[in-house]
């Protein structure tokens, strides 16, 4: 005799052991080691006593490969929690050199430079970028890493506020 599983369980997503590095939208697991998992209200409640730093790790969509020359492109605009950094395209299971430095440069100024400041890792609801990025945190010793599966779904969603955001800048190619 077979077990059953009822019909309305979500399919449990087993933790990688590395970082995902394709179908960054989709299901993620519901534990990160080294990190802890913050719900909508965990995360809330840290925000408004401003006790950690929000990294948002949201990529940038990229410009479509074949836009006529004469076409004028506007990056879609990104929202999210307030006083948050945004690191965008940080979250890839694999990054460049350049994208490394970046992130590993935003954590240390996120962080004043502390390993054991909070940091709060987001992009989206059912996205690993925001995973992978949290899980880099861990591995280059920070001690107080939590990531925000719901990200700016979840907290759009629990009616809290959002703003326009814009990206950290790049260092200058040297």
């Amino acid at each position: 005799m077979f077990a059953m599983m009822p019909a309305c369980a979500q399919e449990m997503v087993a933790e990688p052991e590395l970082y995902r590095t394709e179908d960054y939208r989709a299901p993620t697991p519901p534990t990160l080691r080294g990190a802890r998992v913050l719900t909508t209200a965990e995360a809330e409640a840290i925000w408004r006593d401003r006790r950690g730093a929000f990294i948002d790790v949201m990529p940038r969509p990229p410009k479509p490969a074949n836009l006529p020359a004469e076409t004028i492109w506007r990056d879609r605009p990104r929202h999210n929690i307030p006083g948050s950094l945004w690191l965008v395209d940080t979250g890839y299971g694999r990054l460049a050199a350049e994208s490394e430095t970046y992130f590993r440069d935003g954590l240390a100024r996120a962080s004043g430079g502390n390993k054991d400041a909070l940091l709060v890792f987001y992009c989206q609801a059912n996205c690993w970028m925001s995973w992978n990025a949290a899980k880099r945190a861990v591995s280059y010793g920070y001690s107080r890493v939590a990531w925000f599966p719901d990200g700016t779904d979840g907290w759009e969603q629990a009616r809290l506020p959002l703003v326009d955001a814009q990206p950290e800048p790049r260092a200058a190619a040297k």
